[in-house]
This record gives structure tokens, sequence and C-alpha cells, in this order.
């Protein structure tokens, strides 16, 4: 029988499954913002702990930064603090940061895609629910908590319990002025907003492939309003294109060898679903 490309991602990142544990995943990528972060960097500082891949660590400016023209200085003091402490934080375990003045700052689940970190294939987790937006592009990705923040950072591991899959197959064309939200809407009105708990949904079917990545990366964020923590769409062309020449995006022999892989995530045609809708 063949494989569910969440099948393919989840066997390719397992670290071990300990006997009467939760499988231990392999994390490719780890977005950091400031709001979730504070305890976990704490945690690692009593503890004595360094980061285990800071390389493999991205923070970003997100949940605080006043939406003013002019957002300097940050007059709410709570904000401020918790953005120096990001800045500090980043700093002392020595992590890149889109800092608030940064051309490169961002929402945590725009940045990845814009500059490439996010990829087919990678596992990518942040302190933040709506992390299924990465999904769009292939990637086994789902927000955690701070405590599970602070695992990653130490040990570039994440504990957790395998998901039950379900693929949404959505045939046909979307009506003219209809777009990936109305889609993930539909999807939510007819599952209800717990129907997807527990599983990792896939989206399949031509209305899903005639999205842009932007629409699909709509319709992975929008996955947890039904309960599911994570989101794929197979990457294709569409997905290739948008990620080729991105500021941490492989080149040379480097694309080739990647692009090579990134074909060969799809679901085999008789892959087995737990739920079909």
């Amino acid at each position: 029988m063949g494989k569910s490309l969440f099948e393919k991602l989840w066997e390719e990142h397992v670290v071990c499954e300990p006997e009467g544990q939760q499988p231990l995943l392999y994390i490719d990528l780890h977005i950091v913002h400031e709001v979730t972060s504070p305890q976990a960097f704490e945690g690692l500082r009593v503890a004595g702990r360094r980061l285990r891949r800071p390389e493999r660590t991205l923070a970003t400016a997100d949940h605080n930064v006043p939406t003013t023209l002019n957002h300097r200085p940050i007059t709410d003091p709570i904000a401020a603090k918790q953005l120096e402490t990001l800045r500090n934080n980043c700093a002392e375990f020595g992590i890149t940061l889109f800092d608030i003045d940064s051309p490169d700052q961002g929402i945590c689940h725009v940045i990845g895609p814009e500059s490439g970190a996010t990829q087919p294939g990678k596992t990518i987790i942040c302190g933040d629910s709506h992390t299924s937006t990465h999904g769009a592009f292939g990637a086994l990705a789902m927000g955690v908590g701070t405590s599970e923040v602070e695992h990653v950072l130490a040990t570039q591991t994440l504990p957790q319990r395998k998901p039950l899959s379900m693929q949404v197959r959505v045939n046909g064309q979307l009506p003219i002025g209809t777009g990936a939200k109305d889609l993930a809407l539909a999807f939510i009105g007819q599952m209800g907003s717990g129907g997807a708990t527990g599983y990792a949904v896939e989206y399949v079917g031509k209305a899903v492939r005639g999205l842009s990545m932007d629409g699909r990366m709509t319709l992975c964020n929008l996955t947890i309003e039904a309960g599911a923590r994570t989101g794929l769409v197979a990457p294709d062309e569409t997905t290739f294109a948008y990620v080729k020449g991105r500021r941490f995006a492989p080149e040379g022999a480097g694309w080739d060898k990647a692009l090579a892989h990134w074909r060969t995530l799809n679901s085999d045609a008789d892959a087995a679903f737990d739920k079909v809708v």
C-alpha cells in the first residue's frame, strides 16, 4: 500500500519511538517570536543549557509591533519589554532576529515563506497555533506551547503523538469571486469547528491546485479553525517557482538535489486515509 504525504513526512523525521512514550520528531525549522519564548529561554538559562541548533532557529518581532507607521518608541510598556527580552535572548543564544526595524520583519507565518526558510519536506514549529500555514509548501508544520518551545530549543526535537490522517478533496473550480478563505469556511461549515480535531489534513483536487501560494497558505492557516493542528498541500511547480531564488533557498546543485526530493512529496495513488471528505 502506498503512503500519504503526511506519512512520508512523519517517517522521515521520527528520531525514535520509546516504548510507552510519544515518538520524537526532528524539527528542521523553529520560528520564535516575543510572546511564547521568554519563559522557554529562561528555562534554558536556569538549566544551564544552550541551543542545540541555533542555525535552525529564526526569530521575528511579531505580536507586539505597533501598526502605526512611526512605531518608535513603543508606548505600551509590556509590549516594549517583550520585544526587548526577545532581542536580548537572541543575542545571548546566537539566533538570527528580524527585529522591529528590519525590512525582513513580519508575521512569523509569513517571514518563513518570504525568506525561503519554509521549504517542502521540512518539519516546522512555532509557538503560535496558525503555524499550520507553512503546510501550504508541503511541510509538516504545527503550533506548540511554551514548554515545547523550550524542548525544541534545547534538543531540536519534539515529542509528538501521531495524529490520524484526513484527505479533503475539492473537485472542480471555485466560482468567480470566491477564493481560499471561502473554501476553508465551506470545509469548516461542513465539518464543524472541531470536526478535524486529532487529524493532519491534506487538501487535494483541482480547486486546490488552482490556488496561488498565498491562497494555499490561507487554506492551511485556517485548518486549525476546524480543530486540526496541521494542514498540507503537496508541493508542485507553483511551489517550486515561489521558493526558488529566495534568501534561504538552496542554490545550484543544492537546488537540483532538493527539487528531486520535493517532487516525491505527494500522496501515492493507493495511499490510505483515516477519513476522506
